[in-house]
């Protein structure tokens, strides 16, 4: 088969233009096409009047041997590359320690699931409970100021991802096509096939709770275990190997190899691990606020009289900007037509995230704004990070009342810097509650000196953005880990303890579902290698 990329036309182009684009491109007759199929669609809104939607297309024809030769010097037509996935390994049917996997987000479920297809059988231990469970204790917090600190956004099956627009696309670079093969697990278990072929596709909360059940089947099916409520306490590390783990401060699990896919809040194994030797050191991560506006201003911003067609959807946004102090704000984890949501995992703090639907009708658009902080700005020792999310997260409690409210601030009054005492057009989304102050007090002056300067500038871009009804939410702290749980680049160990293998974006490899469901996978192979090679052929 032939692939043509960066094949264009008008966002309201006929049935059959495709088609008649197709043949146009490869320069051939009816006759000698066999069929086609869009590999991937997306879209160009720079010039709002004329939006065009751009293909990548995989054809087949009479005449592929030819046609290459014929384009060869056309960068945008070569043969289409094989993305099926490869397995590396098998298991054979002599018995082995089955490989554990610690977590059931993303990365501990596409590594578990991996694990099952190559006949390893896994062990899977998740703290939190089965994601419909998860999902009343979550509505708890929101409707009830329930908090249930081993079952809530952070932690229970399906991971932190459960809770959020679903987003299925990164910016990773991604040879083997691993992210393929994420898409195509996800539309077995019941997503839209147009993730498949959509620029940015999504899925929403609603329905990846039915899809991360048909994944655990999947692996239950295939030999291997789930174990919901199963918090690791402990780690038993012998000679720089690990031996095997504690589970809920009793039983002993004996294995030579643990995935660690925790996620970003695992602060309490964080510290465990950090405490019996596992070499882990400080990383990077961002700080900020949520911020809602009317989803109508941003469609009308970024498709101008396009806004409201269908194939378009919700608009999104990605903005960027370098403050005067030498600090970097950004938008992060956008979430079209949705809601901001409580997603505190600890019981006096008050954290924020997005969440959207599959529909994304909401009225709100929201996103994080969020300004980078290194190991520079909380020194001295590798879990100092945590300590600043914490500070953060109990000033965001304190500000919002006690109570779990968020505390929140009108974007005028953000930037003309006096505490708001009254809504405007936007109501905010976030539940239990806003409470009105001066989010001034919710972060350290450079953090809110560079956000002051960053949302004019955003209004440049986005016509709209620093609207004086906008509503910012804080806080938003956990954007990422605040800690790297280093890894040996070729067998992916940890650094200084055999048979553990840190993955996904708790161990600070991974950043949303798609990456951190390809570093399952990557996982996954490491360990069906190192399994595979100490058994006899």
């Amino acid at each position: 088969m032939l692939r043509i990329t960066d094949l264009q036309l008008p966002l309201n182009h006929s049935e059959s233009a495709l088609k008649t684009a197709v043949l146009d491109q490869l320069g051939i007759t009816e006759n000698e096409l066999i069929g086609f199929s869009v590999f991937r669609r997306g879209y160009d809104a720079r010039k709002k009047n004329a939006i065009t939607l751009i293909y990548t297309i995989d054809a087949d024809t009479t005449i592929n041997s030819e046609l290459q030769r014929r384009h060869s010097n056309r960068p945008n037509i070569s043969e289409t590359p094989d993305t099926r996935y490869q397995y590396v390994a098998h298991a054979n049917n002599q018995a082995f320690e089955r490989p554990i996997v610690i977590g059931f987000g993303p990365c501990g479920l596409f590594a578990a699931l991996l694990l099952a297809e190559m006949g390893f059988r896994p062990i899977v231990l998740e703290r939190g409970k089965a994601v419909r469970e998860r999902t009343k204790d979550t509505w708890g917090l929101w409707r009830k100021r329930k908090l249930q600190p081993e079952s809530n956004v952070q932690f229970g099956e399906g991971g932190a991802g459960t809770f959020s627009d679903g987003k299925l696309y990164s910016q990773i670079k991604d040879p083997k096509h691993y992210g393929r093969k994420v898409l195509t697990e996800f539309v077995k278990a019941g997503a839209p096939d147009e993730i498949m072929y959509v620029s940015k596709p999504h899925i929403g909360t609603f329905r990846l709770v039915k899809m991360i059940e048909e994944m655990r089947a999947a692996i239950e099916k295939l030999g291997g275990e789930i174990r919901f409520q199963q918090k690791v306490t402990d780690i038993d590390i012998h000679n720089g190997q690990v031996q095997g783990l504690y589970v809920n401060e009793g039983e002993y699990l004996q294995s030579k190899h643990v995935v660690l896919a925790i996620g970003h809040s695992a602060r309490d194994t964080f510290k465990m691990l950090y405490e019996r030797g596992v070499y882990i050191e400080a990383k990077a991560f961002s700080i900020g606020f949520r911020v809602e506006h009317p989803q109508s201003v941003i469609d009308k911003a970024r498709f101008g009289p396009n806004a409201g067609n269908e194939i378009l959807g919700a608009a999104d946004y990605k903005l960027v900007h370098h403050a005067q102090n030498g600090r970097s704000v950004y938008s992060f984890c956008m979430c079209p037509g949705g809601t901001v949501v409580a997603a505190t995992s600890e019981p006096g703090r008050v954290v924020t995230n997005g969440m959207s639907q599959y529909s994304r009708n909401e009225r709100n658009a929201n996103s994080a704004i969020v300004v980078g902080v290194t190991p520079e700005d909380y020194p001295g020792h590798p879990l100092a990070g945590i300590a600043l999310q914490r500070s953060l997260e109990e000033r965001a409690y304190a500000l919002g009342g006690n109570n779990y409210n968020a505390p929140g601030q009108l974007i005028g009054d953000f930037l003309s810097g006096k505490a708001s005492t009254s809504l405007g057009k936007v109501e905010p989304s976030y539940k239990p509650g806003v409470t009105l102050c001066d989010l001034a007090q919710a972060l350290p002056e450079y953090a809110i000196n560079a956000i002051r300067e960053a949302l004019p500038a955003f209004d440049k871009k986005i016509k709209g953005f620093a609207m004086s009804d906008g509503i910012l939410t804080g806080v938003e702290t956990r954007t990422s880990s605040p800690i790297r749980i280093k890894r040996h680049n070729d067998s992916l160990q940890s650094l200084n303890t055999l048979g553990l293998y840190p993955a996904g974006e708790g161990a600070g490899y991974a950043g949303g579902i798609l990456s951190a469901a390809v570093d399952g996978i990557k996982i996954a192979e490491a360990v069906a290698l190192n399994i595979q090679s100490k058994q006899t052929p």
